[in-house]
Order: C-alpha cells, then sequence, then structure tokens
C-alpha cells in the first residue's frame, strides 16, 4: 500500500511536509536562534531582519524561535488525540462486526451518544474541570473523534463477515479473534489510515484553535494557535505576523488531508465490492493457512478427513458451471 500510495504527486509532496514538521517537532527547540521566552522591549513588533527572521511579537520575543519551539507542543498533542480516537473507535469497530448482535447494538447506540456532543465546547468543559492543560482537553477531542474510527472500521470489516474465505476458516475451526486478526485486519488497514490522517488534520485544527484561545496552554509556552493569536491586537503595526503561522498550520492540515486522499485512492477503500477472481485468491490463501495452522477448536477427525477442501471445490465446481453457460 506504501509503494501504491507515494505513486501519487500530492502523496510525495504530502510526506515531504509531514516530515519537515516532525523533524521541526523533534529538533525545533535545539534549531531555534534565541531563546523563544525571552522578552526585549526595545525590539518589539520589528520586522523580518538578519537577526529575526521572521520579526518579533509585540513583546520583542523572536517568532522563528517560538514557532520552532511550539511545533513539538503542537503536533504531539494532534498525534495524542488521533491515537485515543483510534484506539476507542477502530478496535471496538473492528469486534463489532464479530462479535454478535448485542455488542453491535451496544456500541452503535453508545457511538450514537457521543456524537452529540459538541467538540469544542465539551474540550474547554474539560480543561476547566481537569485544569488548563492540552493533555485533557487532547483526551476529550480522541474521545470525541472515535465514531469516526468506528463507523469507518465497522463498515469495512462488515464487508468481510461473510466472505468466503473467513466462512472456510471458521470451517476449519479458526477462532474469531485468529479470523479477525489473520485474515481481516491487514484489509481495513488502509479504510484506518485514511481516517487516522483525516482525523489528525482535524486534532490539529481545533489544537490550534484551542490554543488561540489561550486554553489548554499556559502563557508564555509557545504553540501555532498562540503565536498565530498574540499580534493580532497589532496588524497596523505589523501586518505580516499572522502569515507565517497561519500558513503553517494550513500546510499540515492540508498535507494530511493529500495524505488520505492518496491512501484512499491507492487502496481503492472507496470500492465496497470485491472481485470474484479476488475473494477466490483469499479463500484459497485462507483455506492454505488454517490447514497449516488451524485453530484451536478445530476439529481433527474433520481435518484428516478433508484435506481437499470441499469449501474451495465447491467454488471451483460454481465457477466451472459458470463458464459452460458463458460457453453455451
Amino acid at each position: 500500500m506504501l509503494k501504491k500510495t507515494l505513486r501519487f504527486r500530492s502523496a510525495q509532496i504530502s510526506v515531504a511536509i509531514l516530515l519537515a514538521v516532525l523533524l521541526l517537532a523533534i529538533f525545533g527547540s535545539a534549531l531555534a536562534p534565541q531563546d523563544p521566552l525571552h522578552q526585549s522591549v526595545k525590539d518589539f513588533l520589528q520586522g523580518p531582519s538578519s537577526r529575526h527572521w521572521l520579526g518579533t511579537d509585540y513583546l520583542g520575543r523572536d517568532v522563528l524561535s517560538r514557532l520552532l519551539a511550539g511545533t513539538r507542543t503542537s503536533v504531539t498533542t494532534a498525534a495524542e488525540a488521533t491515537l485515543v480516537g483510534l484506539v476507542f473507535g477502530a478496535i471496538p469497530g473492528l469486534l463489532s462486526a464479530f462479535l454478535g448482535t448485542w455488542f453491535d447494538f451496544i456500541a452503535n447506540r453508545i457511538t450514537d451518544a457521543i456524537m452529540t456532543l459538541p467538540t469544542i465546547v465539551f474540550a474547554i468543559g474539560c480543561t476547566a474541570v481537569l485544569g488548563n492543560s492540552l493533555t485533557p482537553a487532547m483526551l476529550a477531542i480522541g474521545f470525541l473523534s472515535s465514531p469516526l474510527f468506528f463507523r469507518v472500521t465497522r463498515a469495512a470489516a462488515l464487508e468481510f463477515v461473510r466472505a468466503q474465505y473467513v466462512e472456510s476458516a471458521e470451517l476449519f475451526g479458526a477462532s474469531r479473534f485468529r479470523i479477525v486478526r489473520v485474515h481481516v485486519l491487514n484489509k481495513v488497514i488502509p479504510t484506518i489510515a485514511v481516517a487516522a490522517a483525516m482525523s489528525a488534520s482535524a486534532a490539529l485544527l481545533i489544537v490550534s484553535s484551542l490554543t488561540f484561545l489561550g486554553i489548554g496552554v499556559v502563557p508564555p509556552a509557545p504553540t501555532w494557535g498562540g503565536v498565530l493569536a498574540s499580534d493580532l491586537s497589532y496588524l497596523n503595526q505589523a501586518p505580516w505576523a499572522p502569515i507565517v503561522p497561519a500558513v503553517l498550520i494550513m500546510l499540515t492540515a492540508g498535507a494530511l488531508n493529500a495524505l488520505a486522499d492518496a491512501i484512499r485512492d491507492a487502496s481503492g477503500v472507496h470500492v465496497s465490492l470485491l472481485s470474484a477472481a479476488s475473494s477466490k485468491a483469499a479463500t484459497e490463501e485462507a483455506a492454505a493457512t488454517e490447514l497449516t495452522q488451524p485453530g484451536d477448536d478445530a476439529d481433527p477427525a474433520f481435518l484428516g478427513a478433508n484435506s481437499a477442501n470441499p469449501v474451495i471445490d465447491k467454488i471451483d465446481e460454481e465457477a466451472a458451471d459458470v463458464n459452460r453457460h458463458s460457453a453455451a
């Protein structure tokens, strides 16, 4: 999937941008030319110069240093929210397709209830109750993004519940956990990857919005949203001030969305039906897997007496009938 994705020009550009942002998140504080918290009254609201490449803010702090130092906070909190949503959404969504109607019904009702909560308001409420920190806010954002992961993962997994290779694995005694792990998980990973990229983009914008409002971060700690908001009251003196942080936020969010589109186009997750040829090949692969590594609850007598795999024989007979009718 990775090679197919990187064939797209948009994916190549997106990955390059995201790698650059990742490097800034890791080494940004070390690369900062000046102390991001140092204030100099005589240097306030200066334009770009050889000493301050992106100018200074209303307290005389170097804008480039603050952007570099604030990259780690902005990126890690967005990744934290995405990871929380992935854990609380994708895993139940994958299991709901295989654990029966009661689990599926309860999980769907919980998801519907979560979707009724307003995202930003809920995050602000969590910071008010648990303290002015980005961690509780991102836990709340990740929890509220879990319905996205749940629904797309469940929809993808439902396509394989009654697939022929899954039924053959069940006939050979494979447990549900084994079926999910061996035969289904790798087929829903592209769908989960698309949802993760989209969720990360949304989480980054929410983090920037909260820090823009001064929520979740204690001044003078630098963040992208905080740098964007710092000089808005001084646009007459420094009209260039919001440009760089705004472009940085837009580039990162746009790269994540473009990467999600590239993964979707490369993996074909928008195609809901599998071709007969791929289904038959997957059936044979699953049957071979269960013959070589049978499930814990497989019947040894059944395995010994059915080494020719009657499921695949039945599929071959049906395919031959179709071919004969087509030739006639």
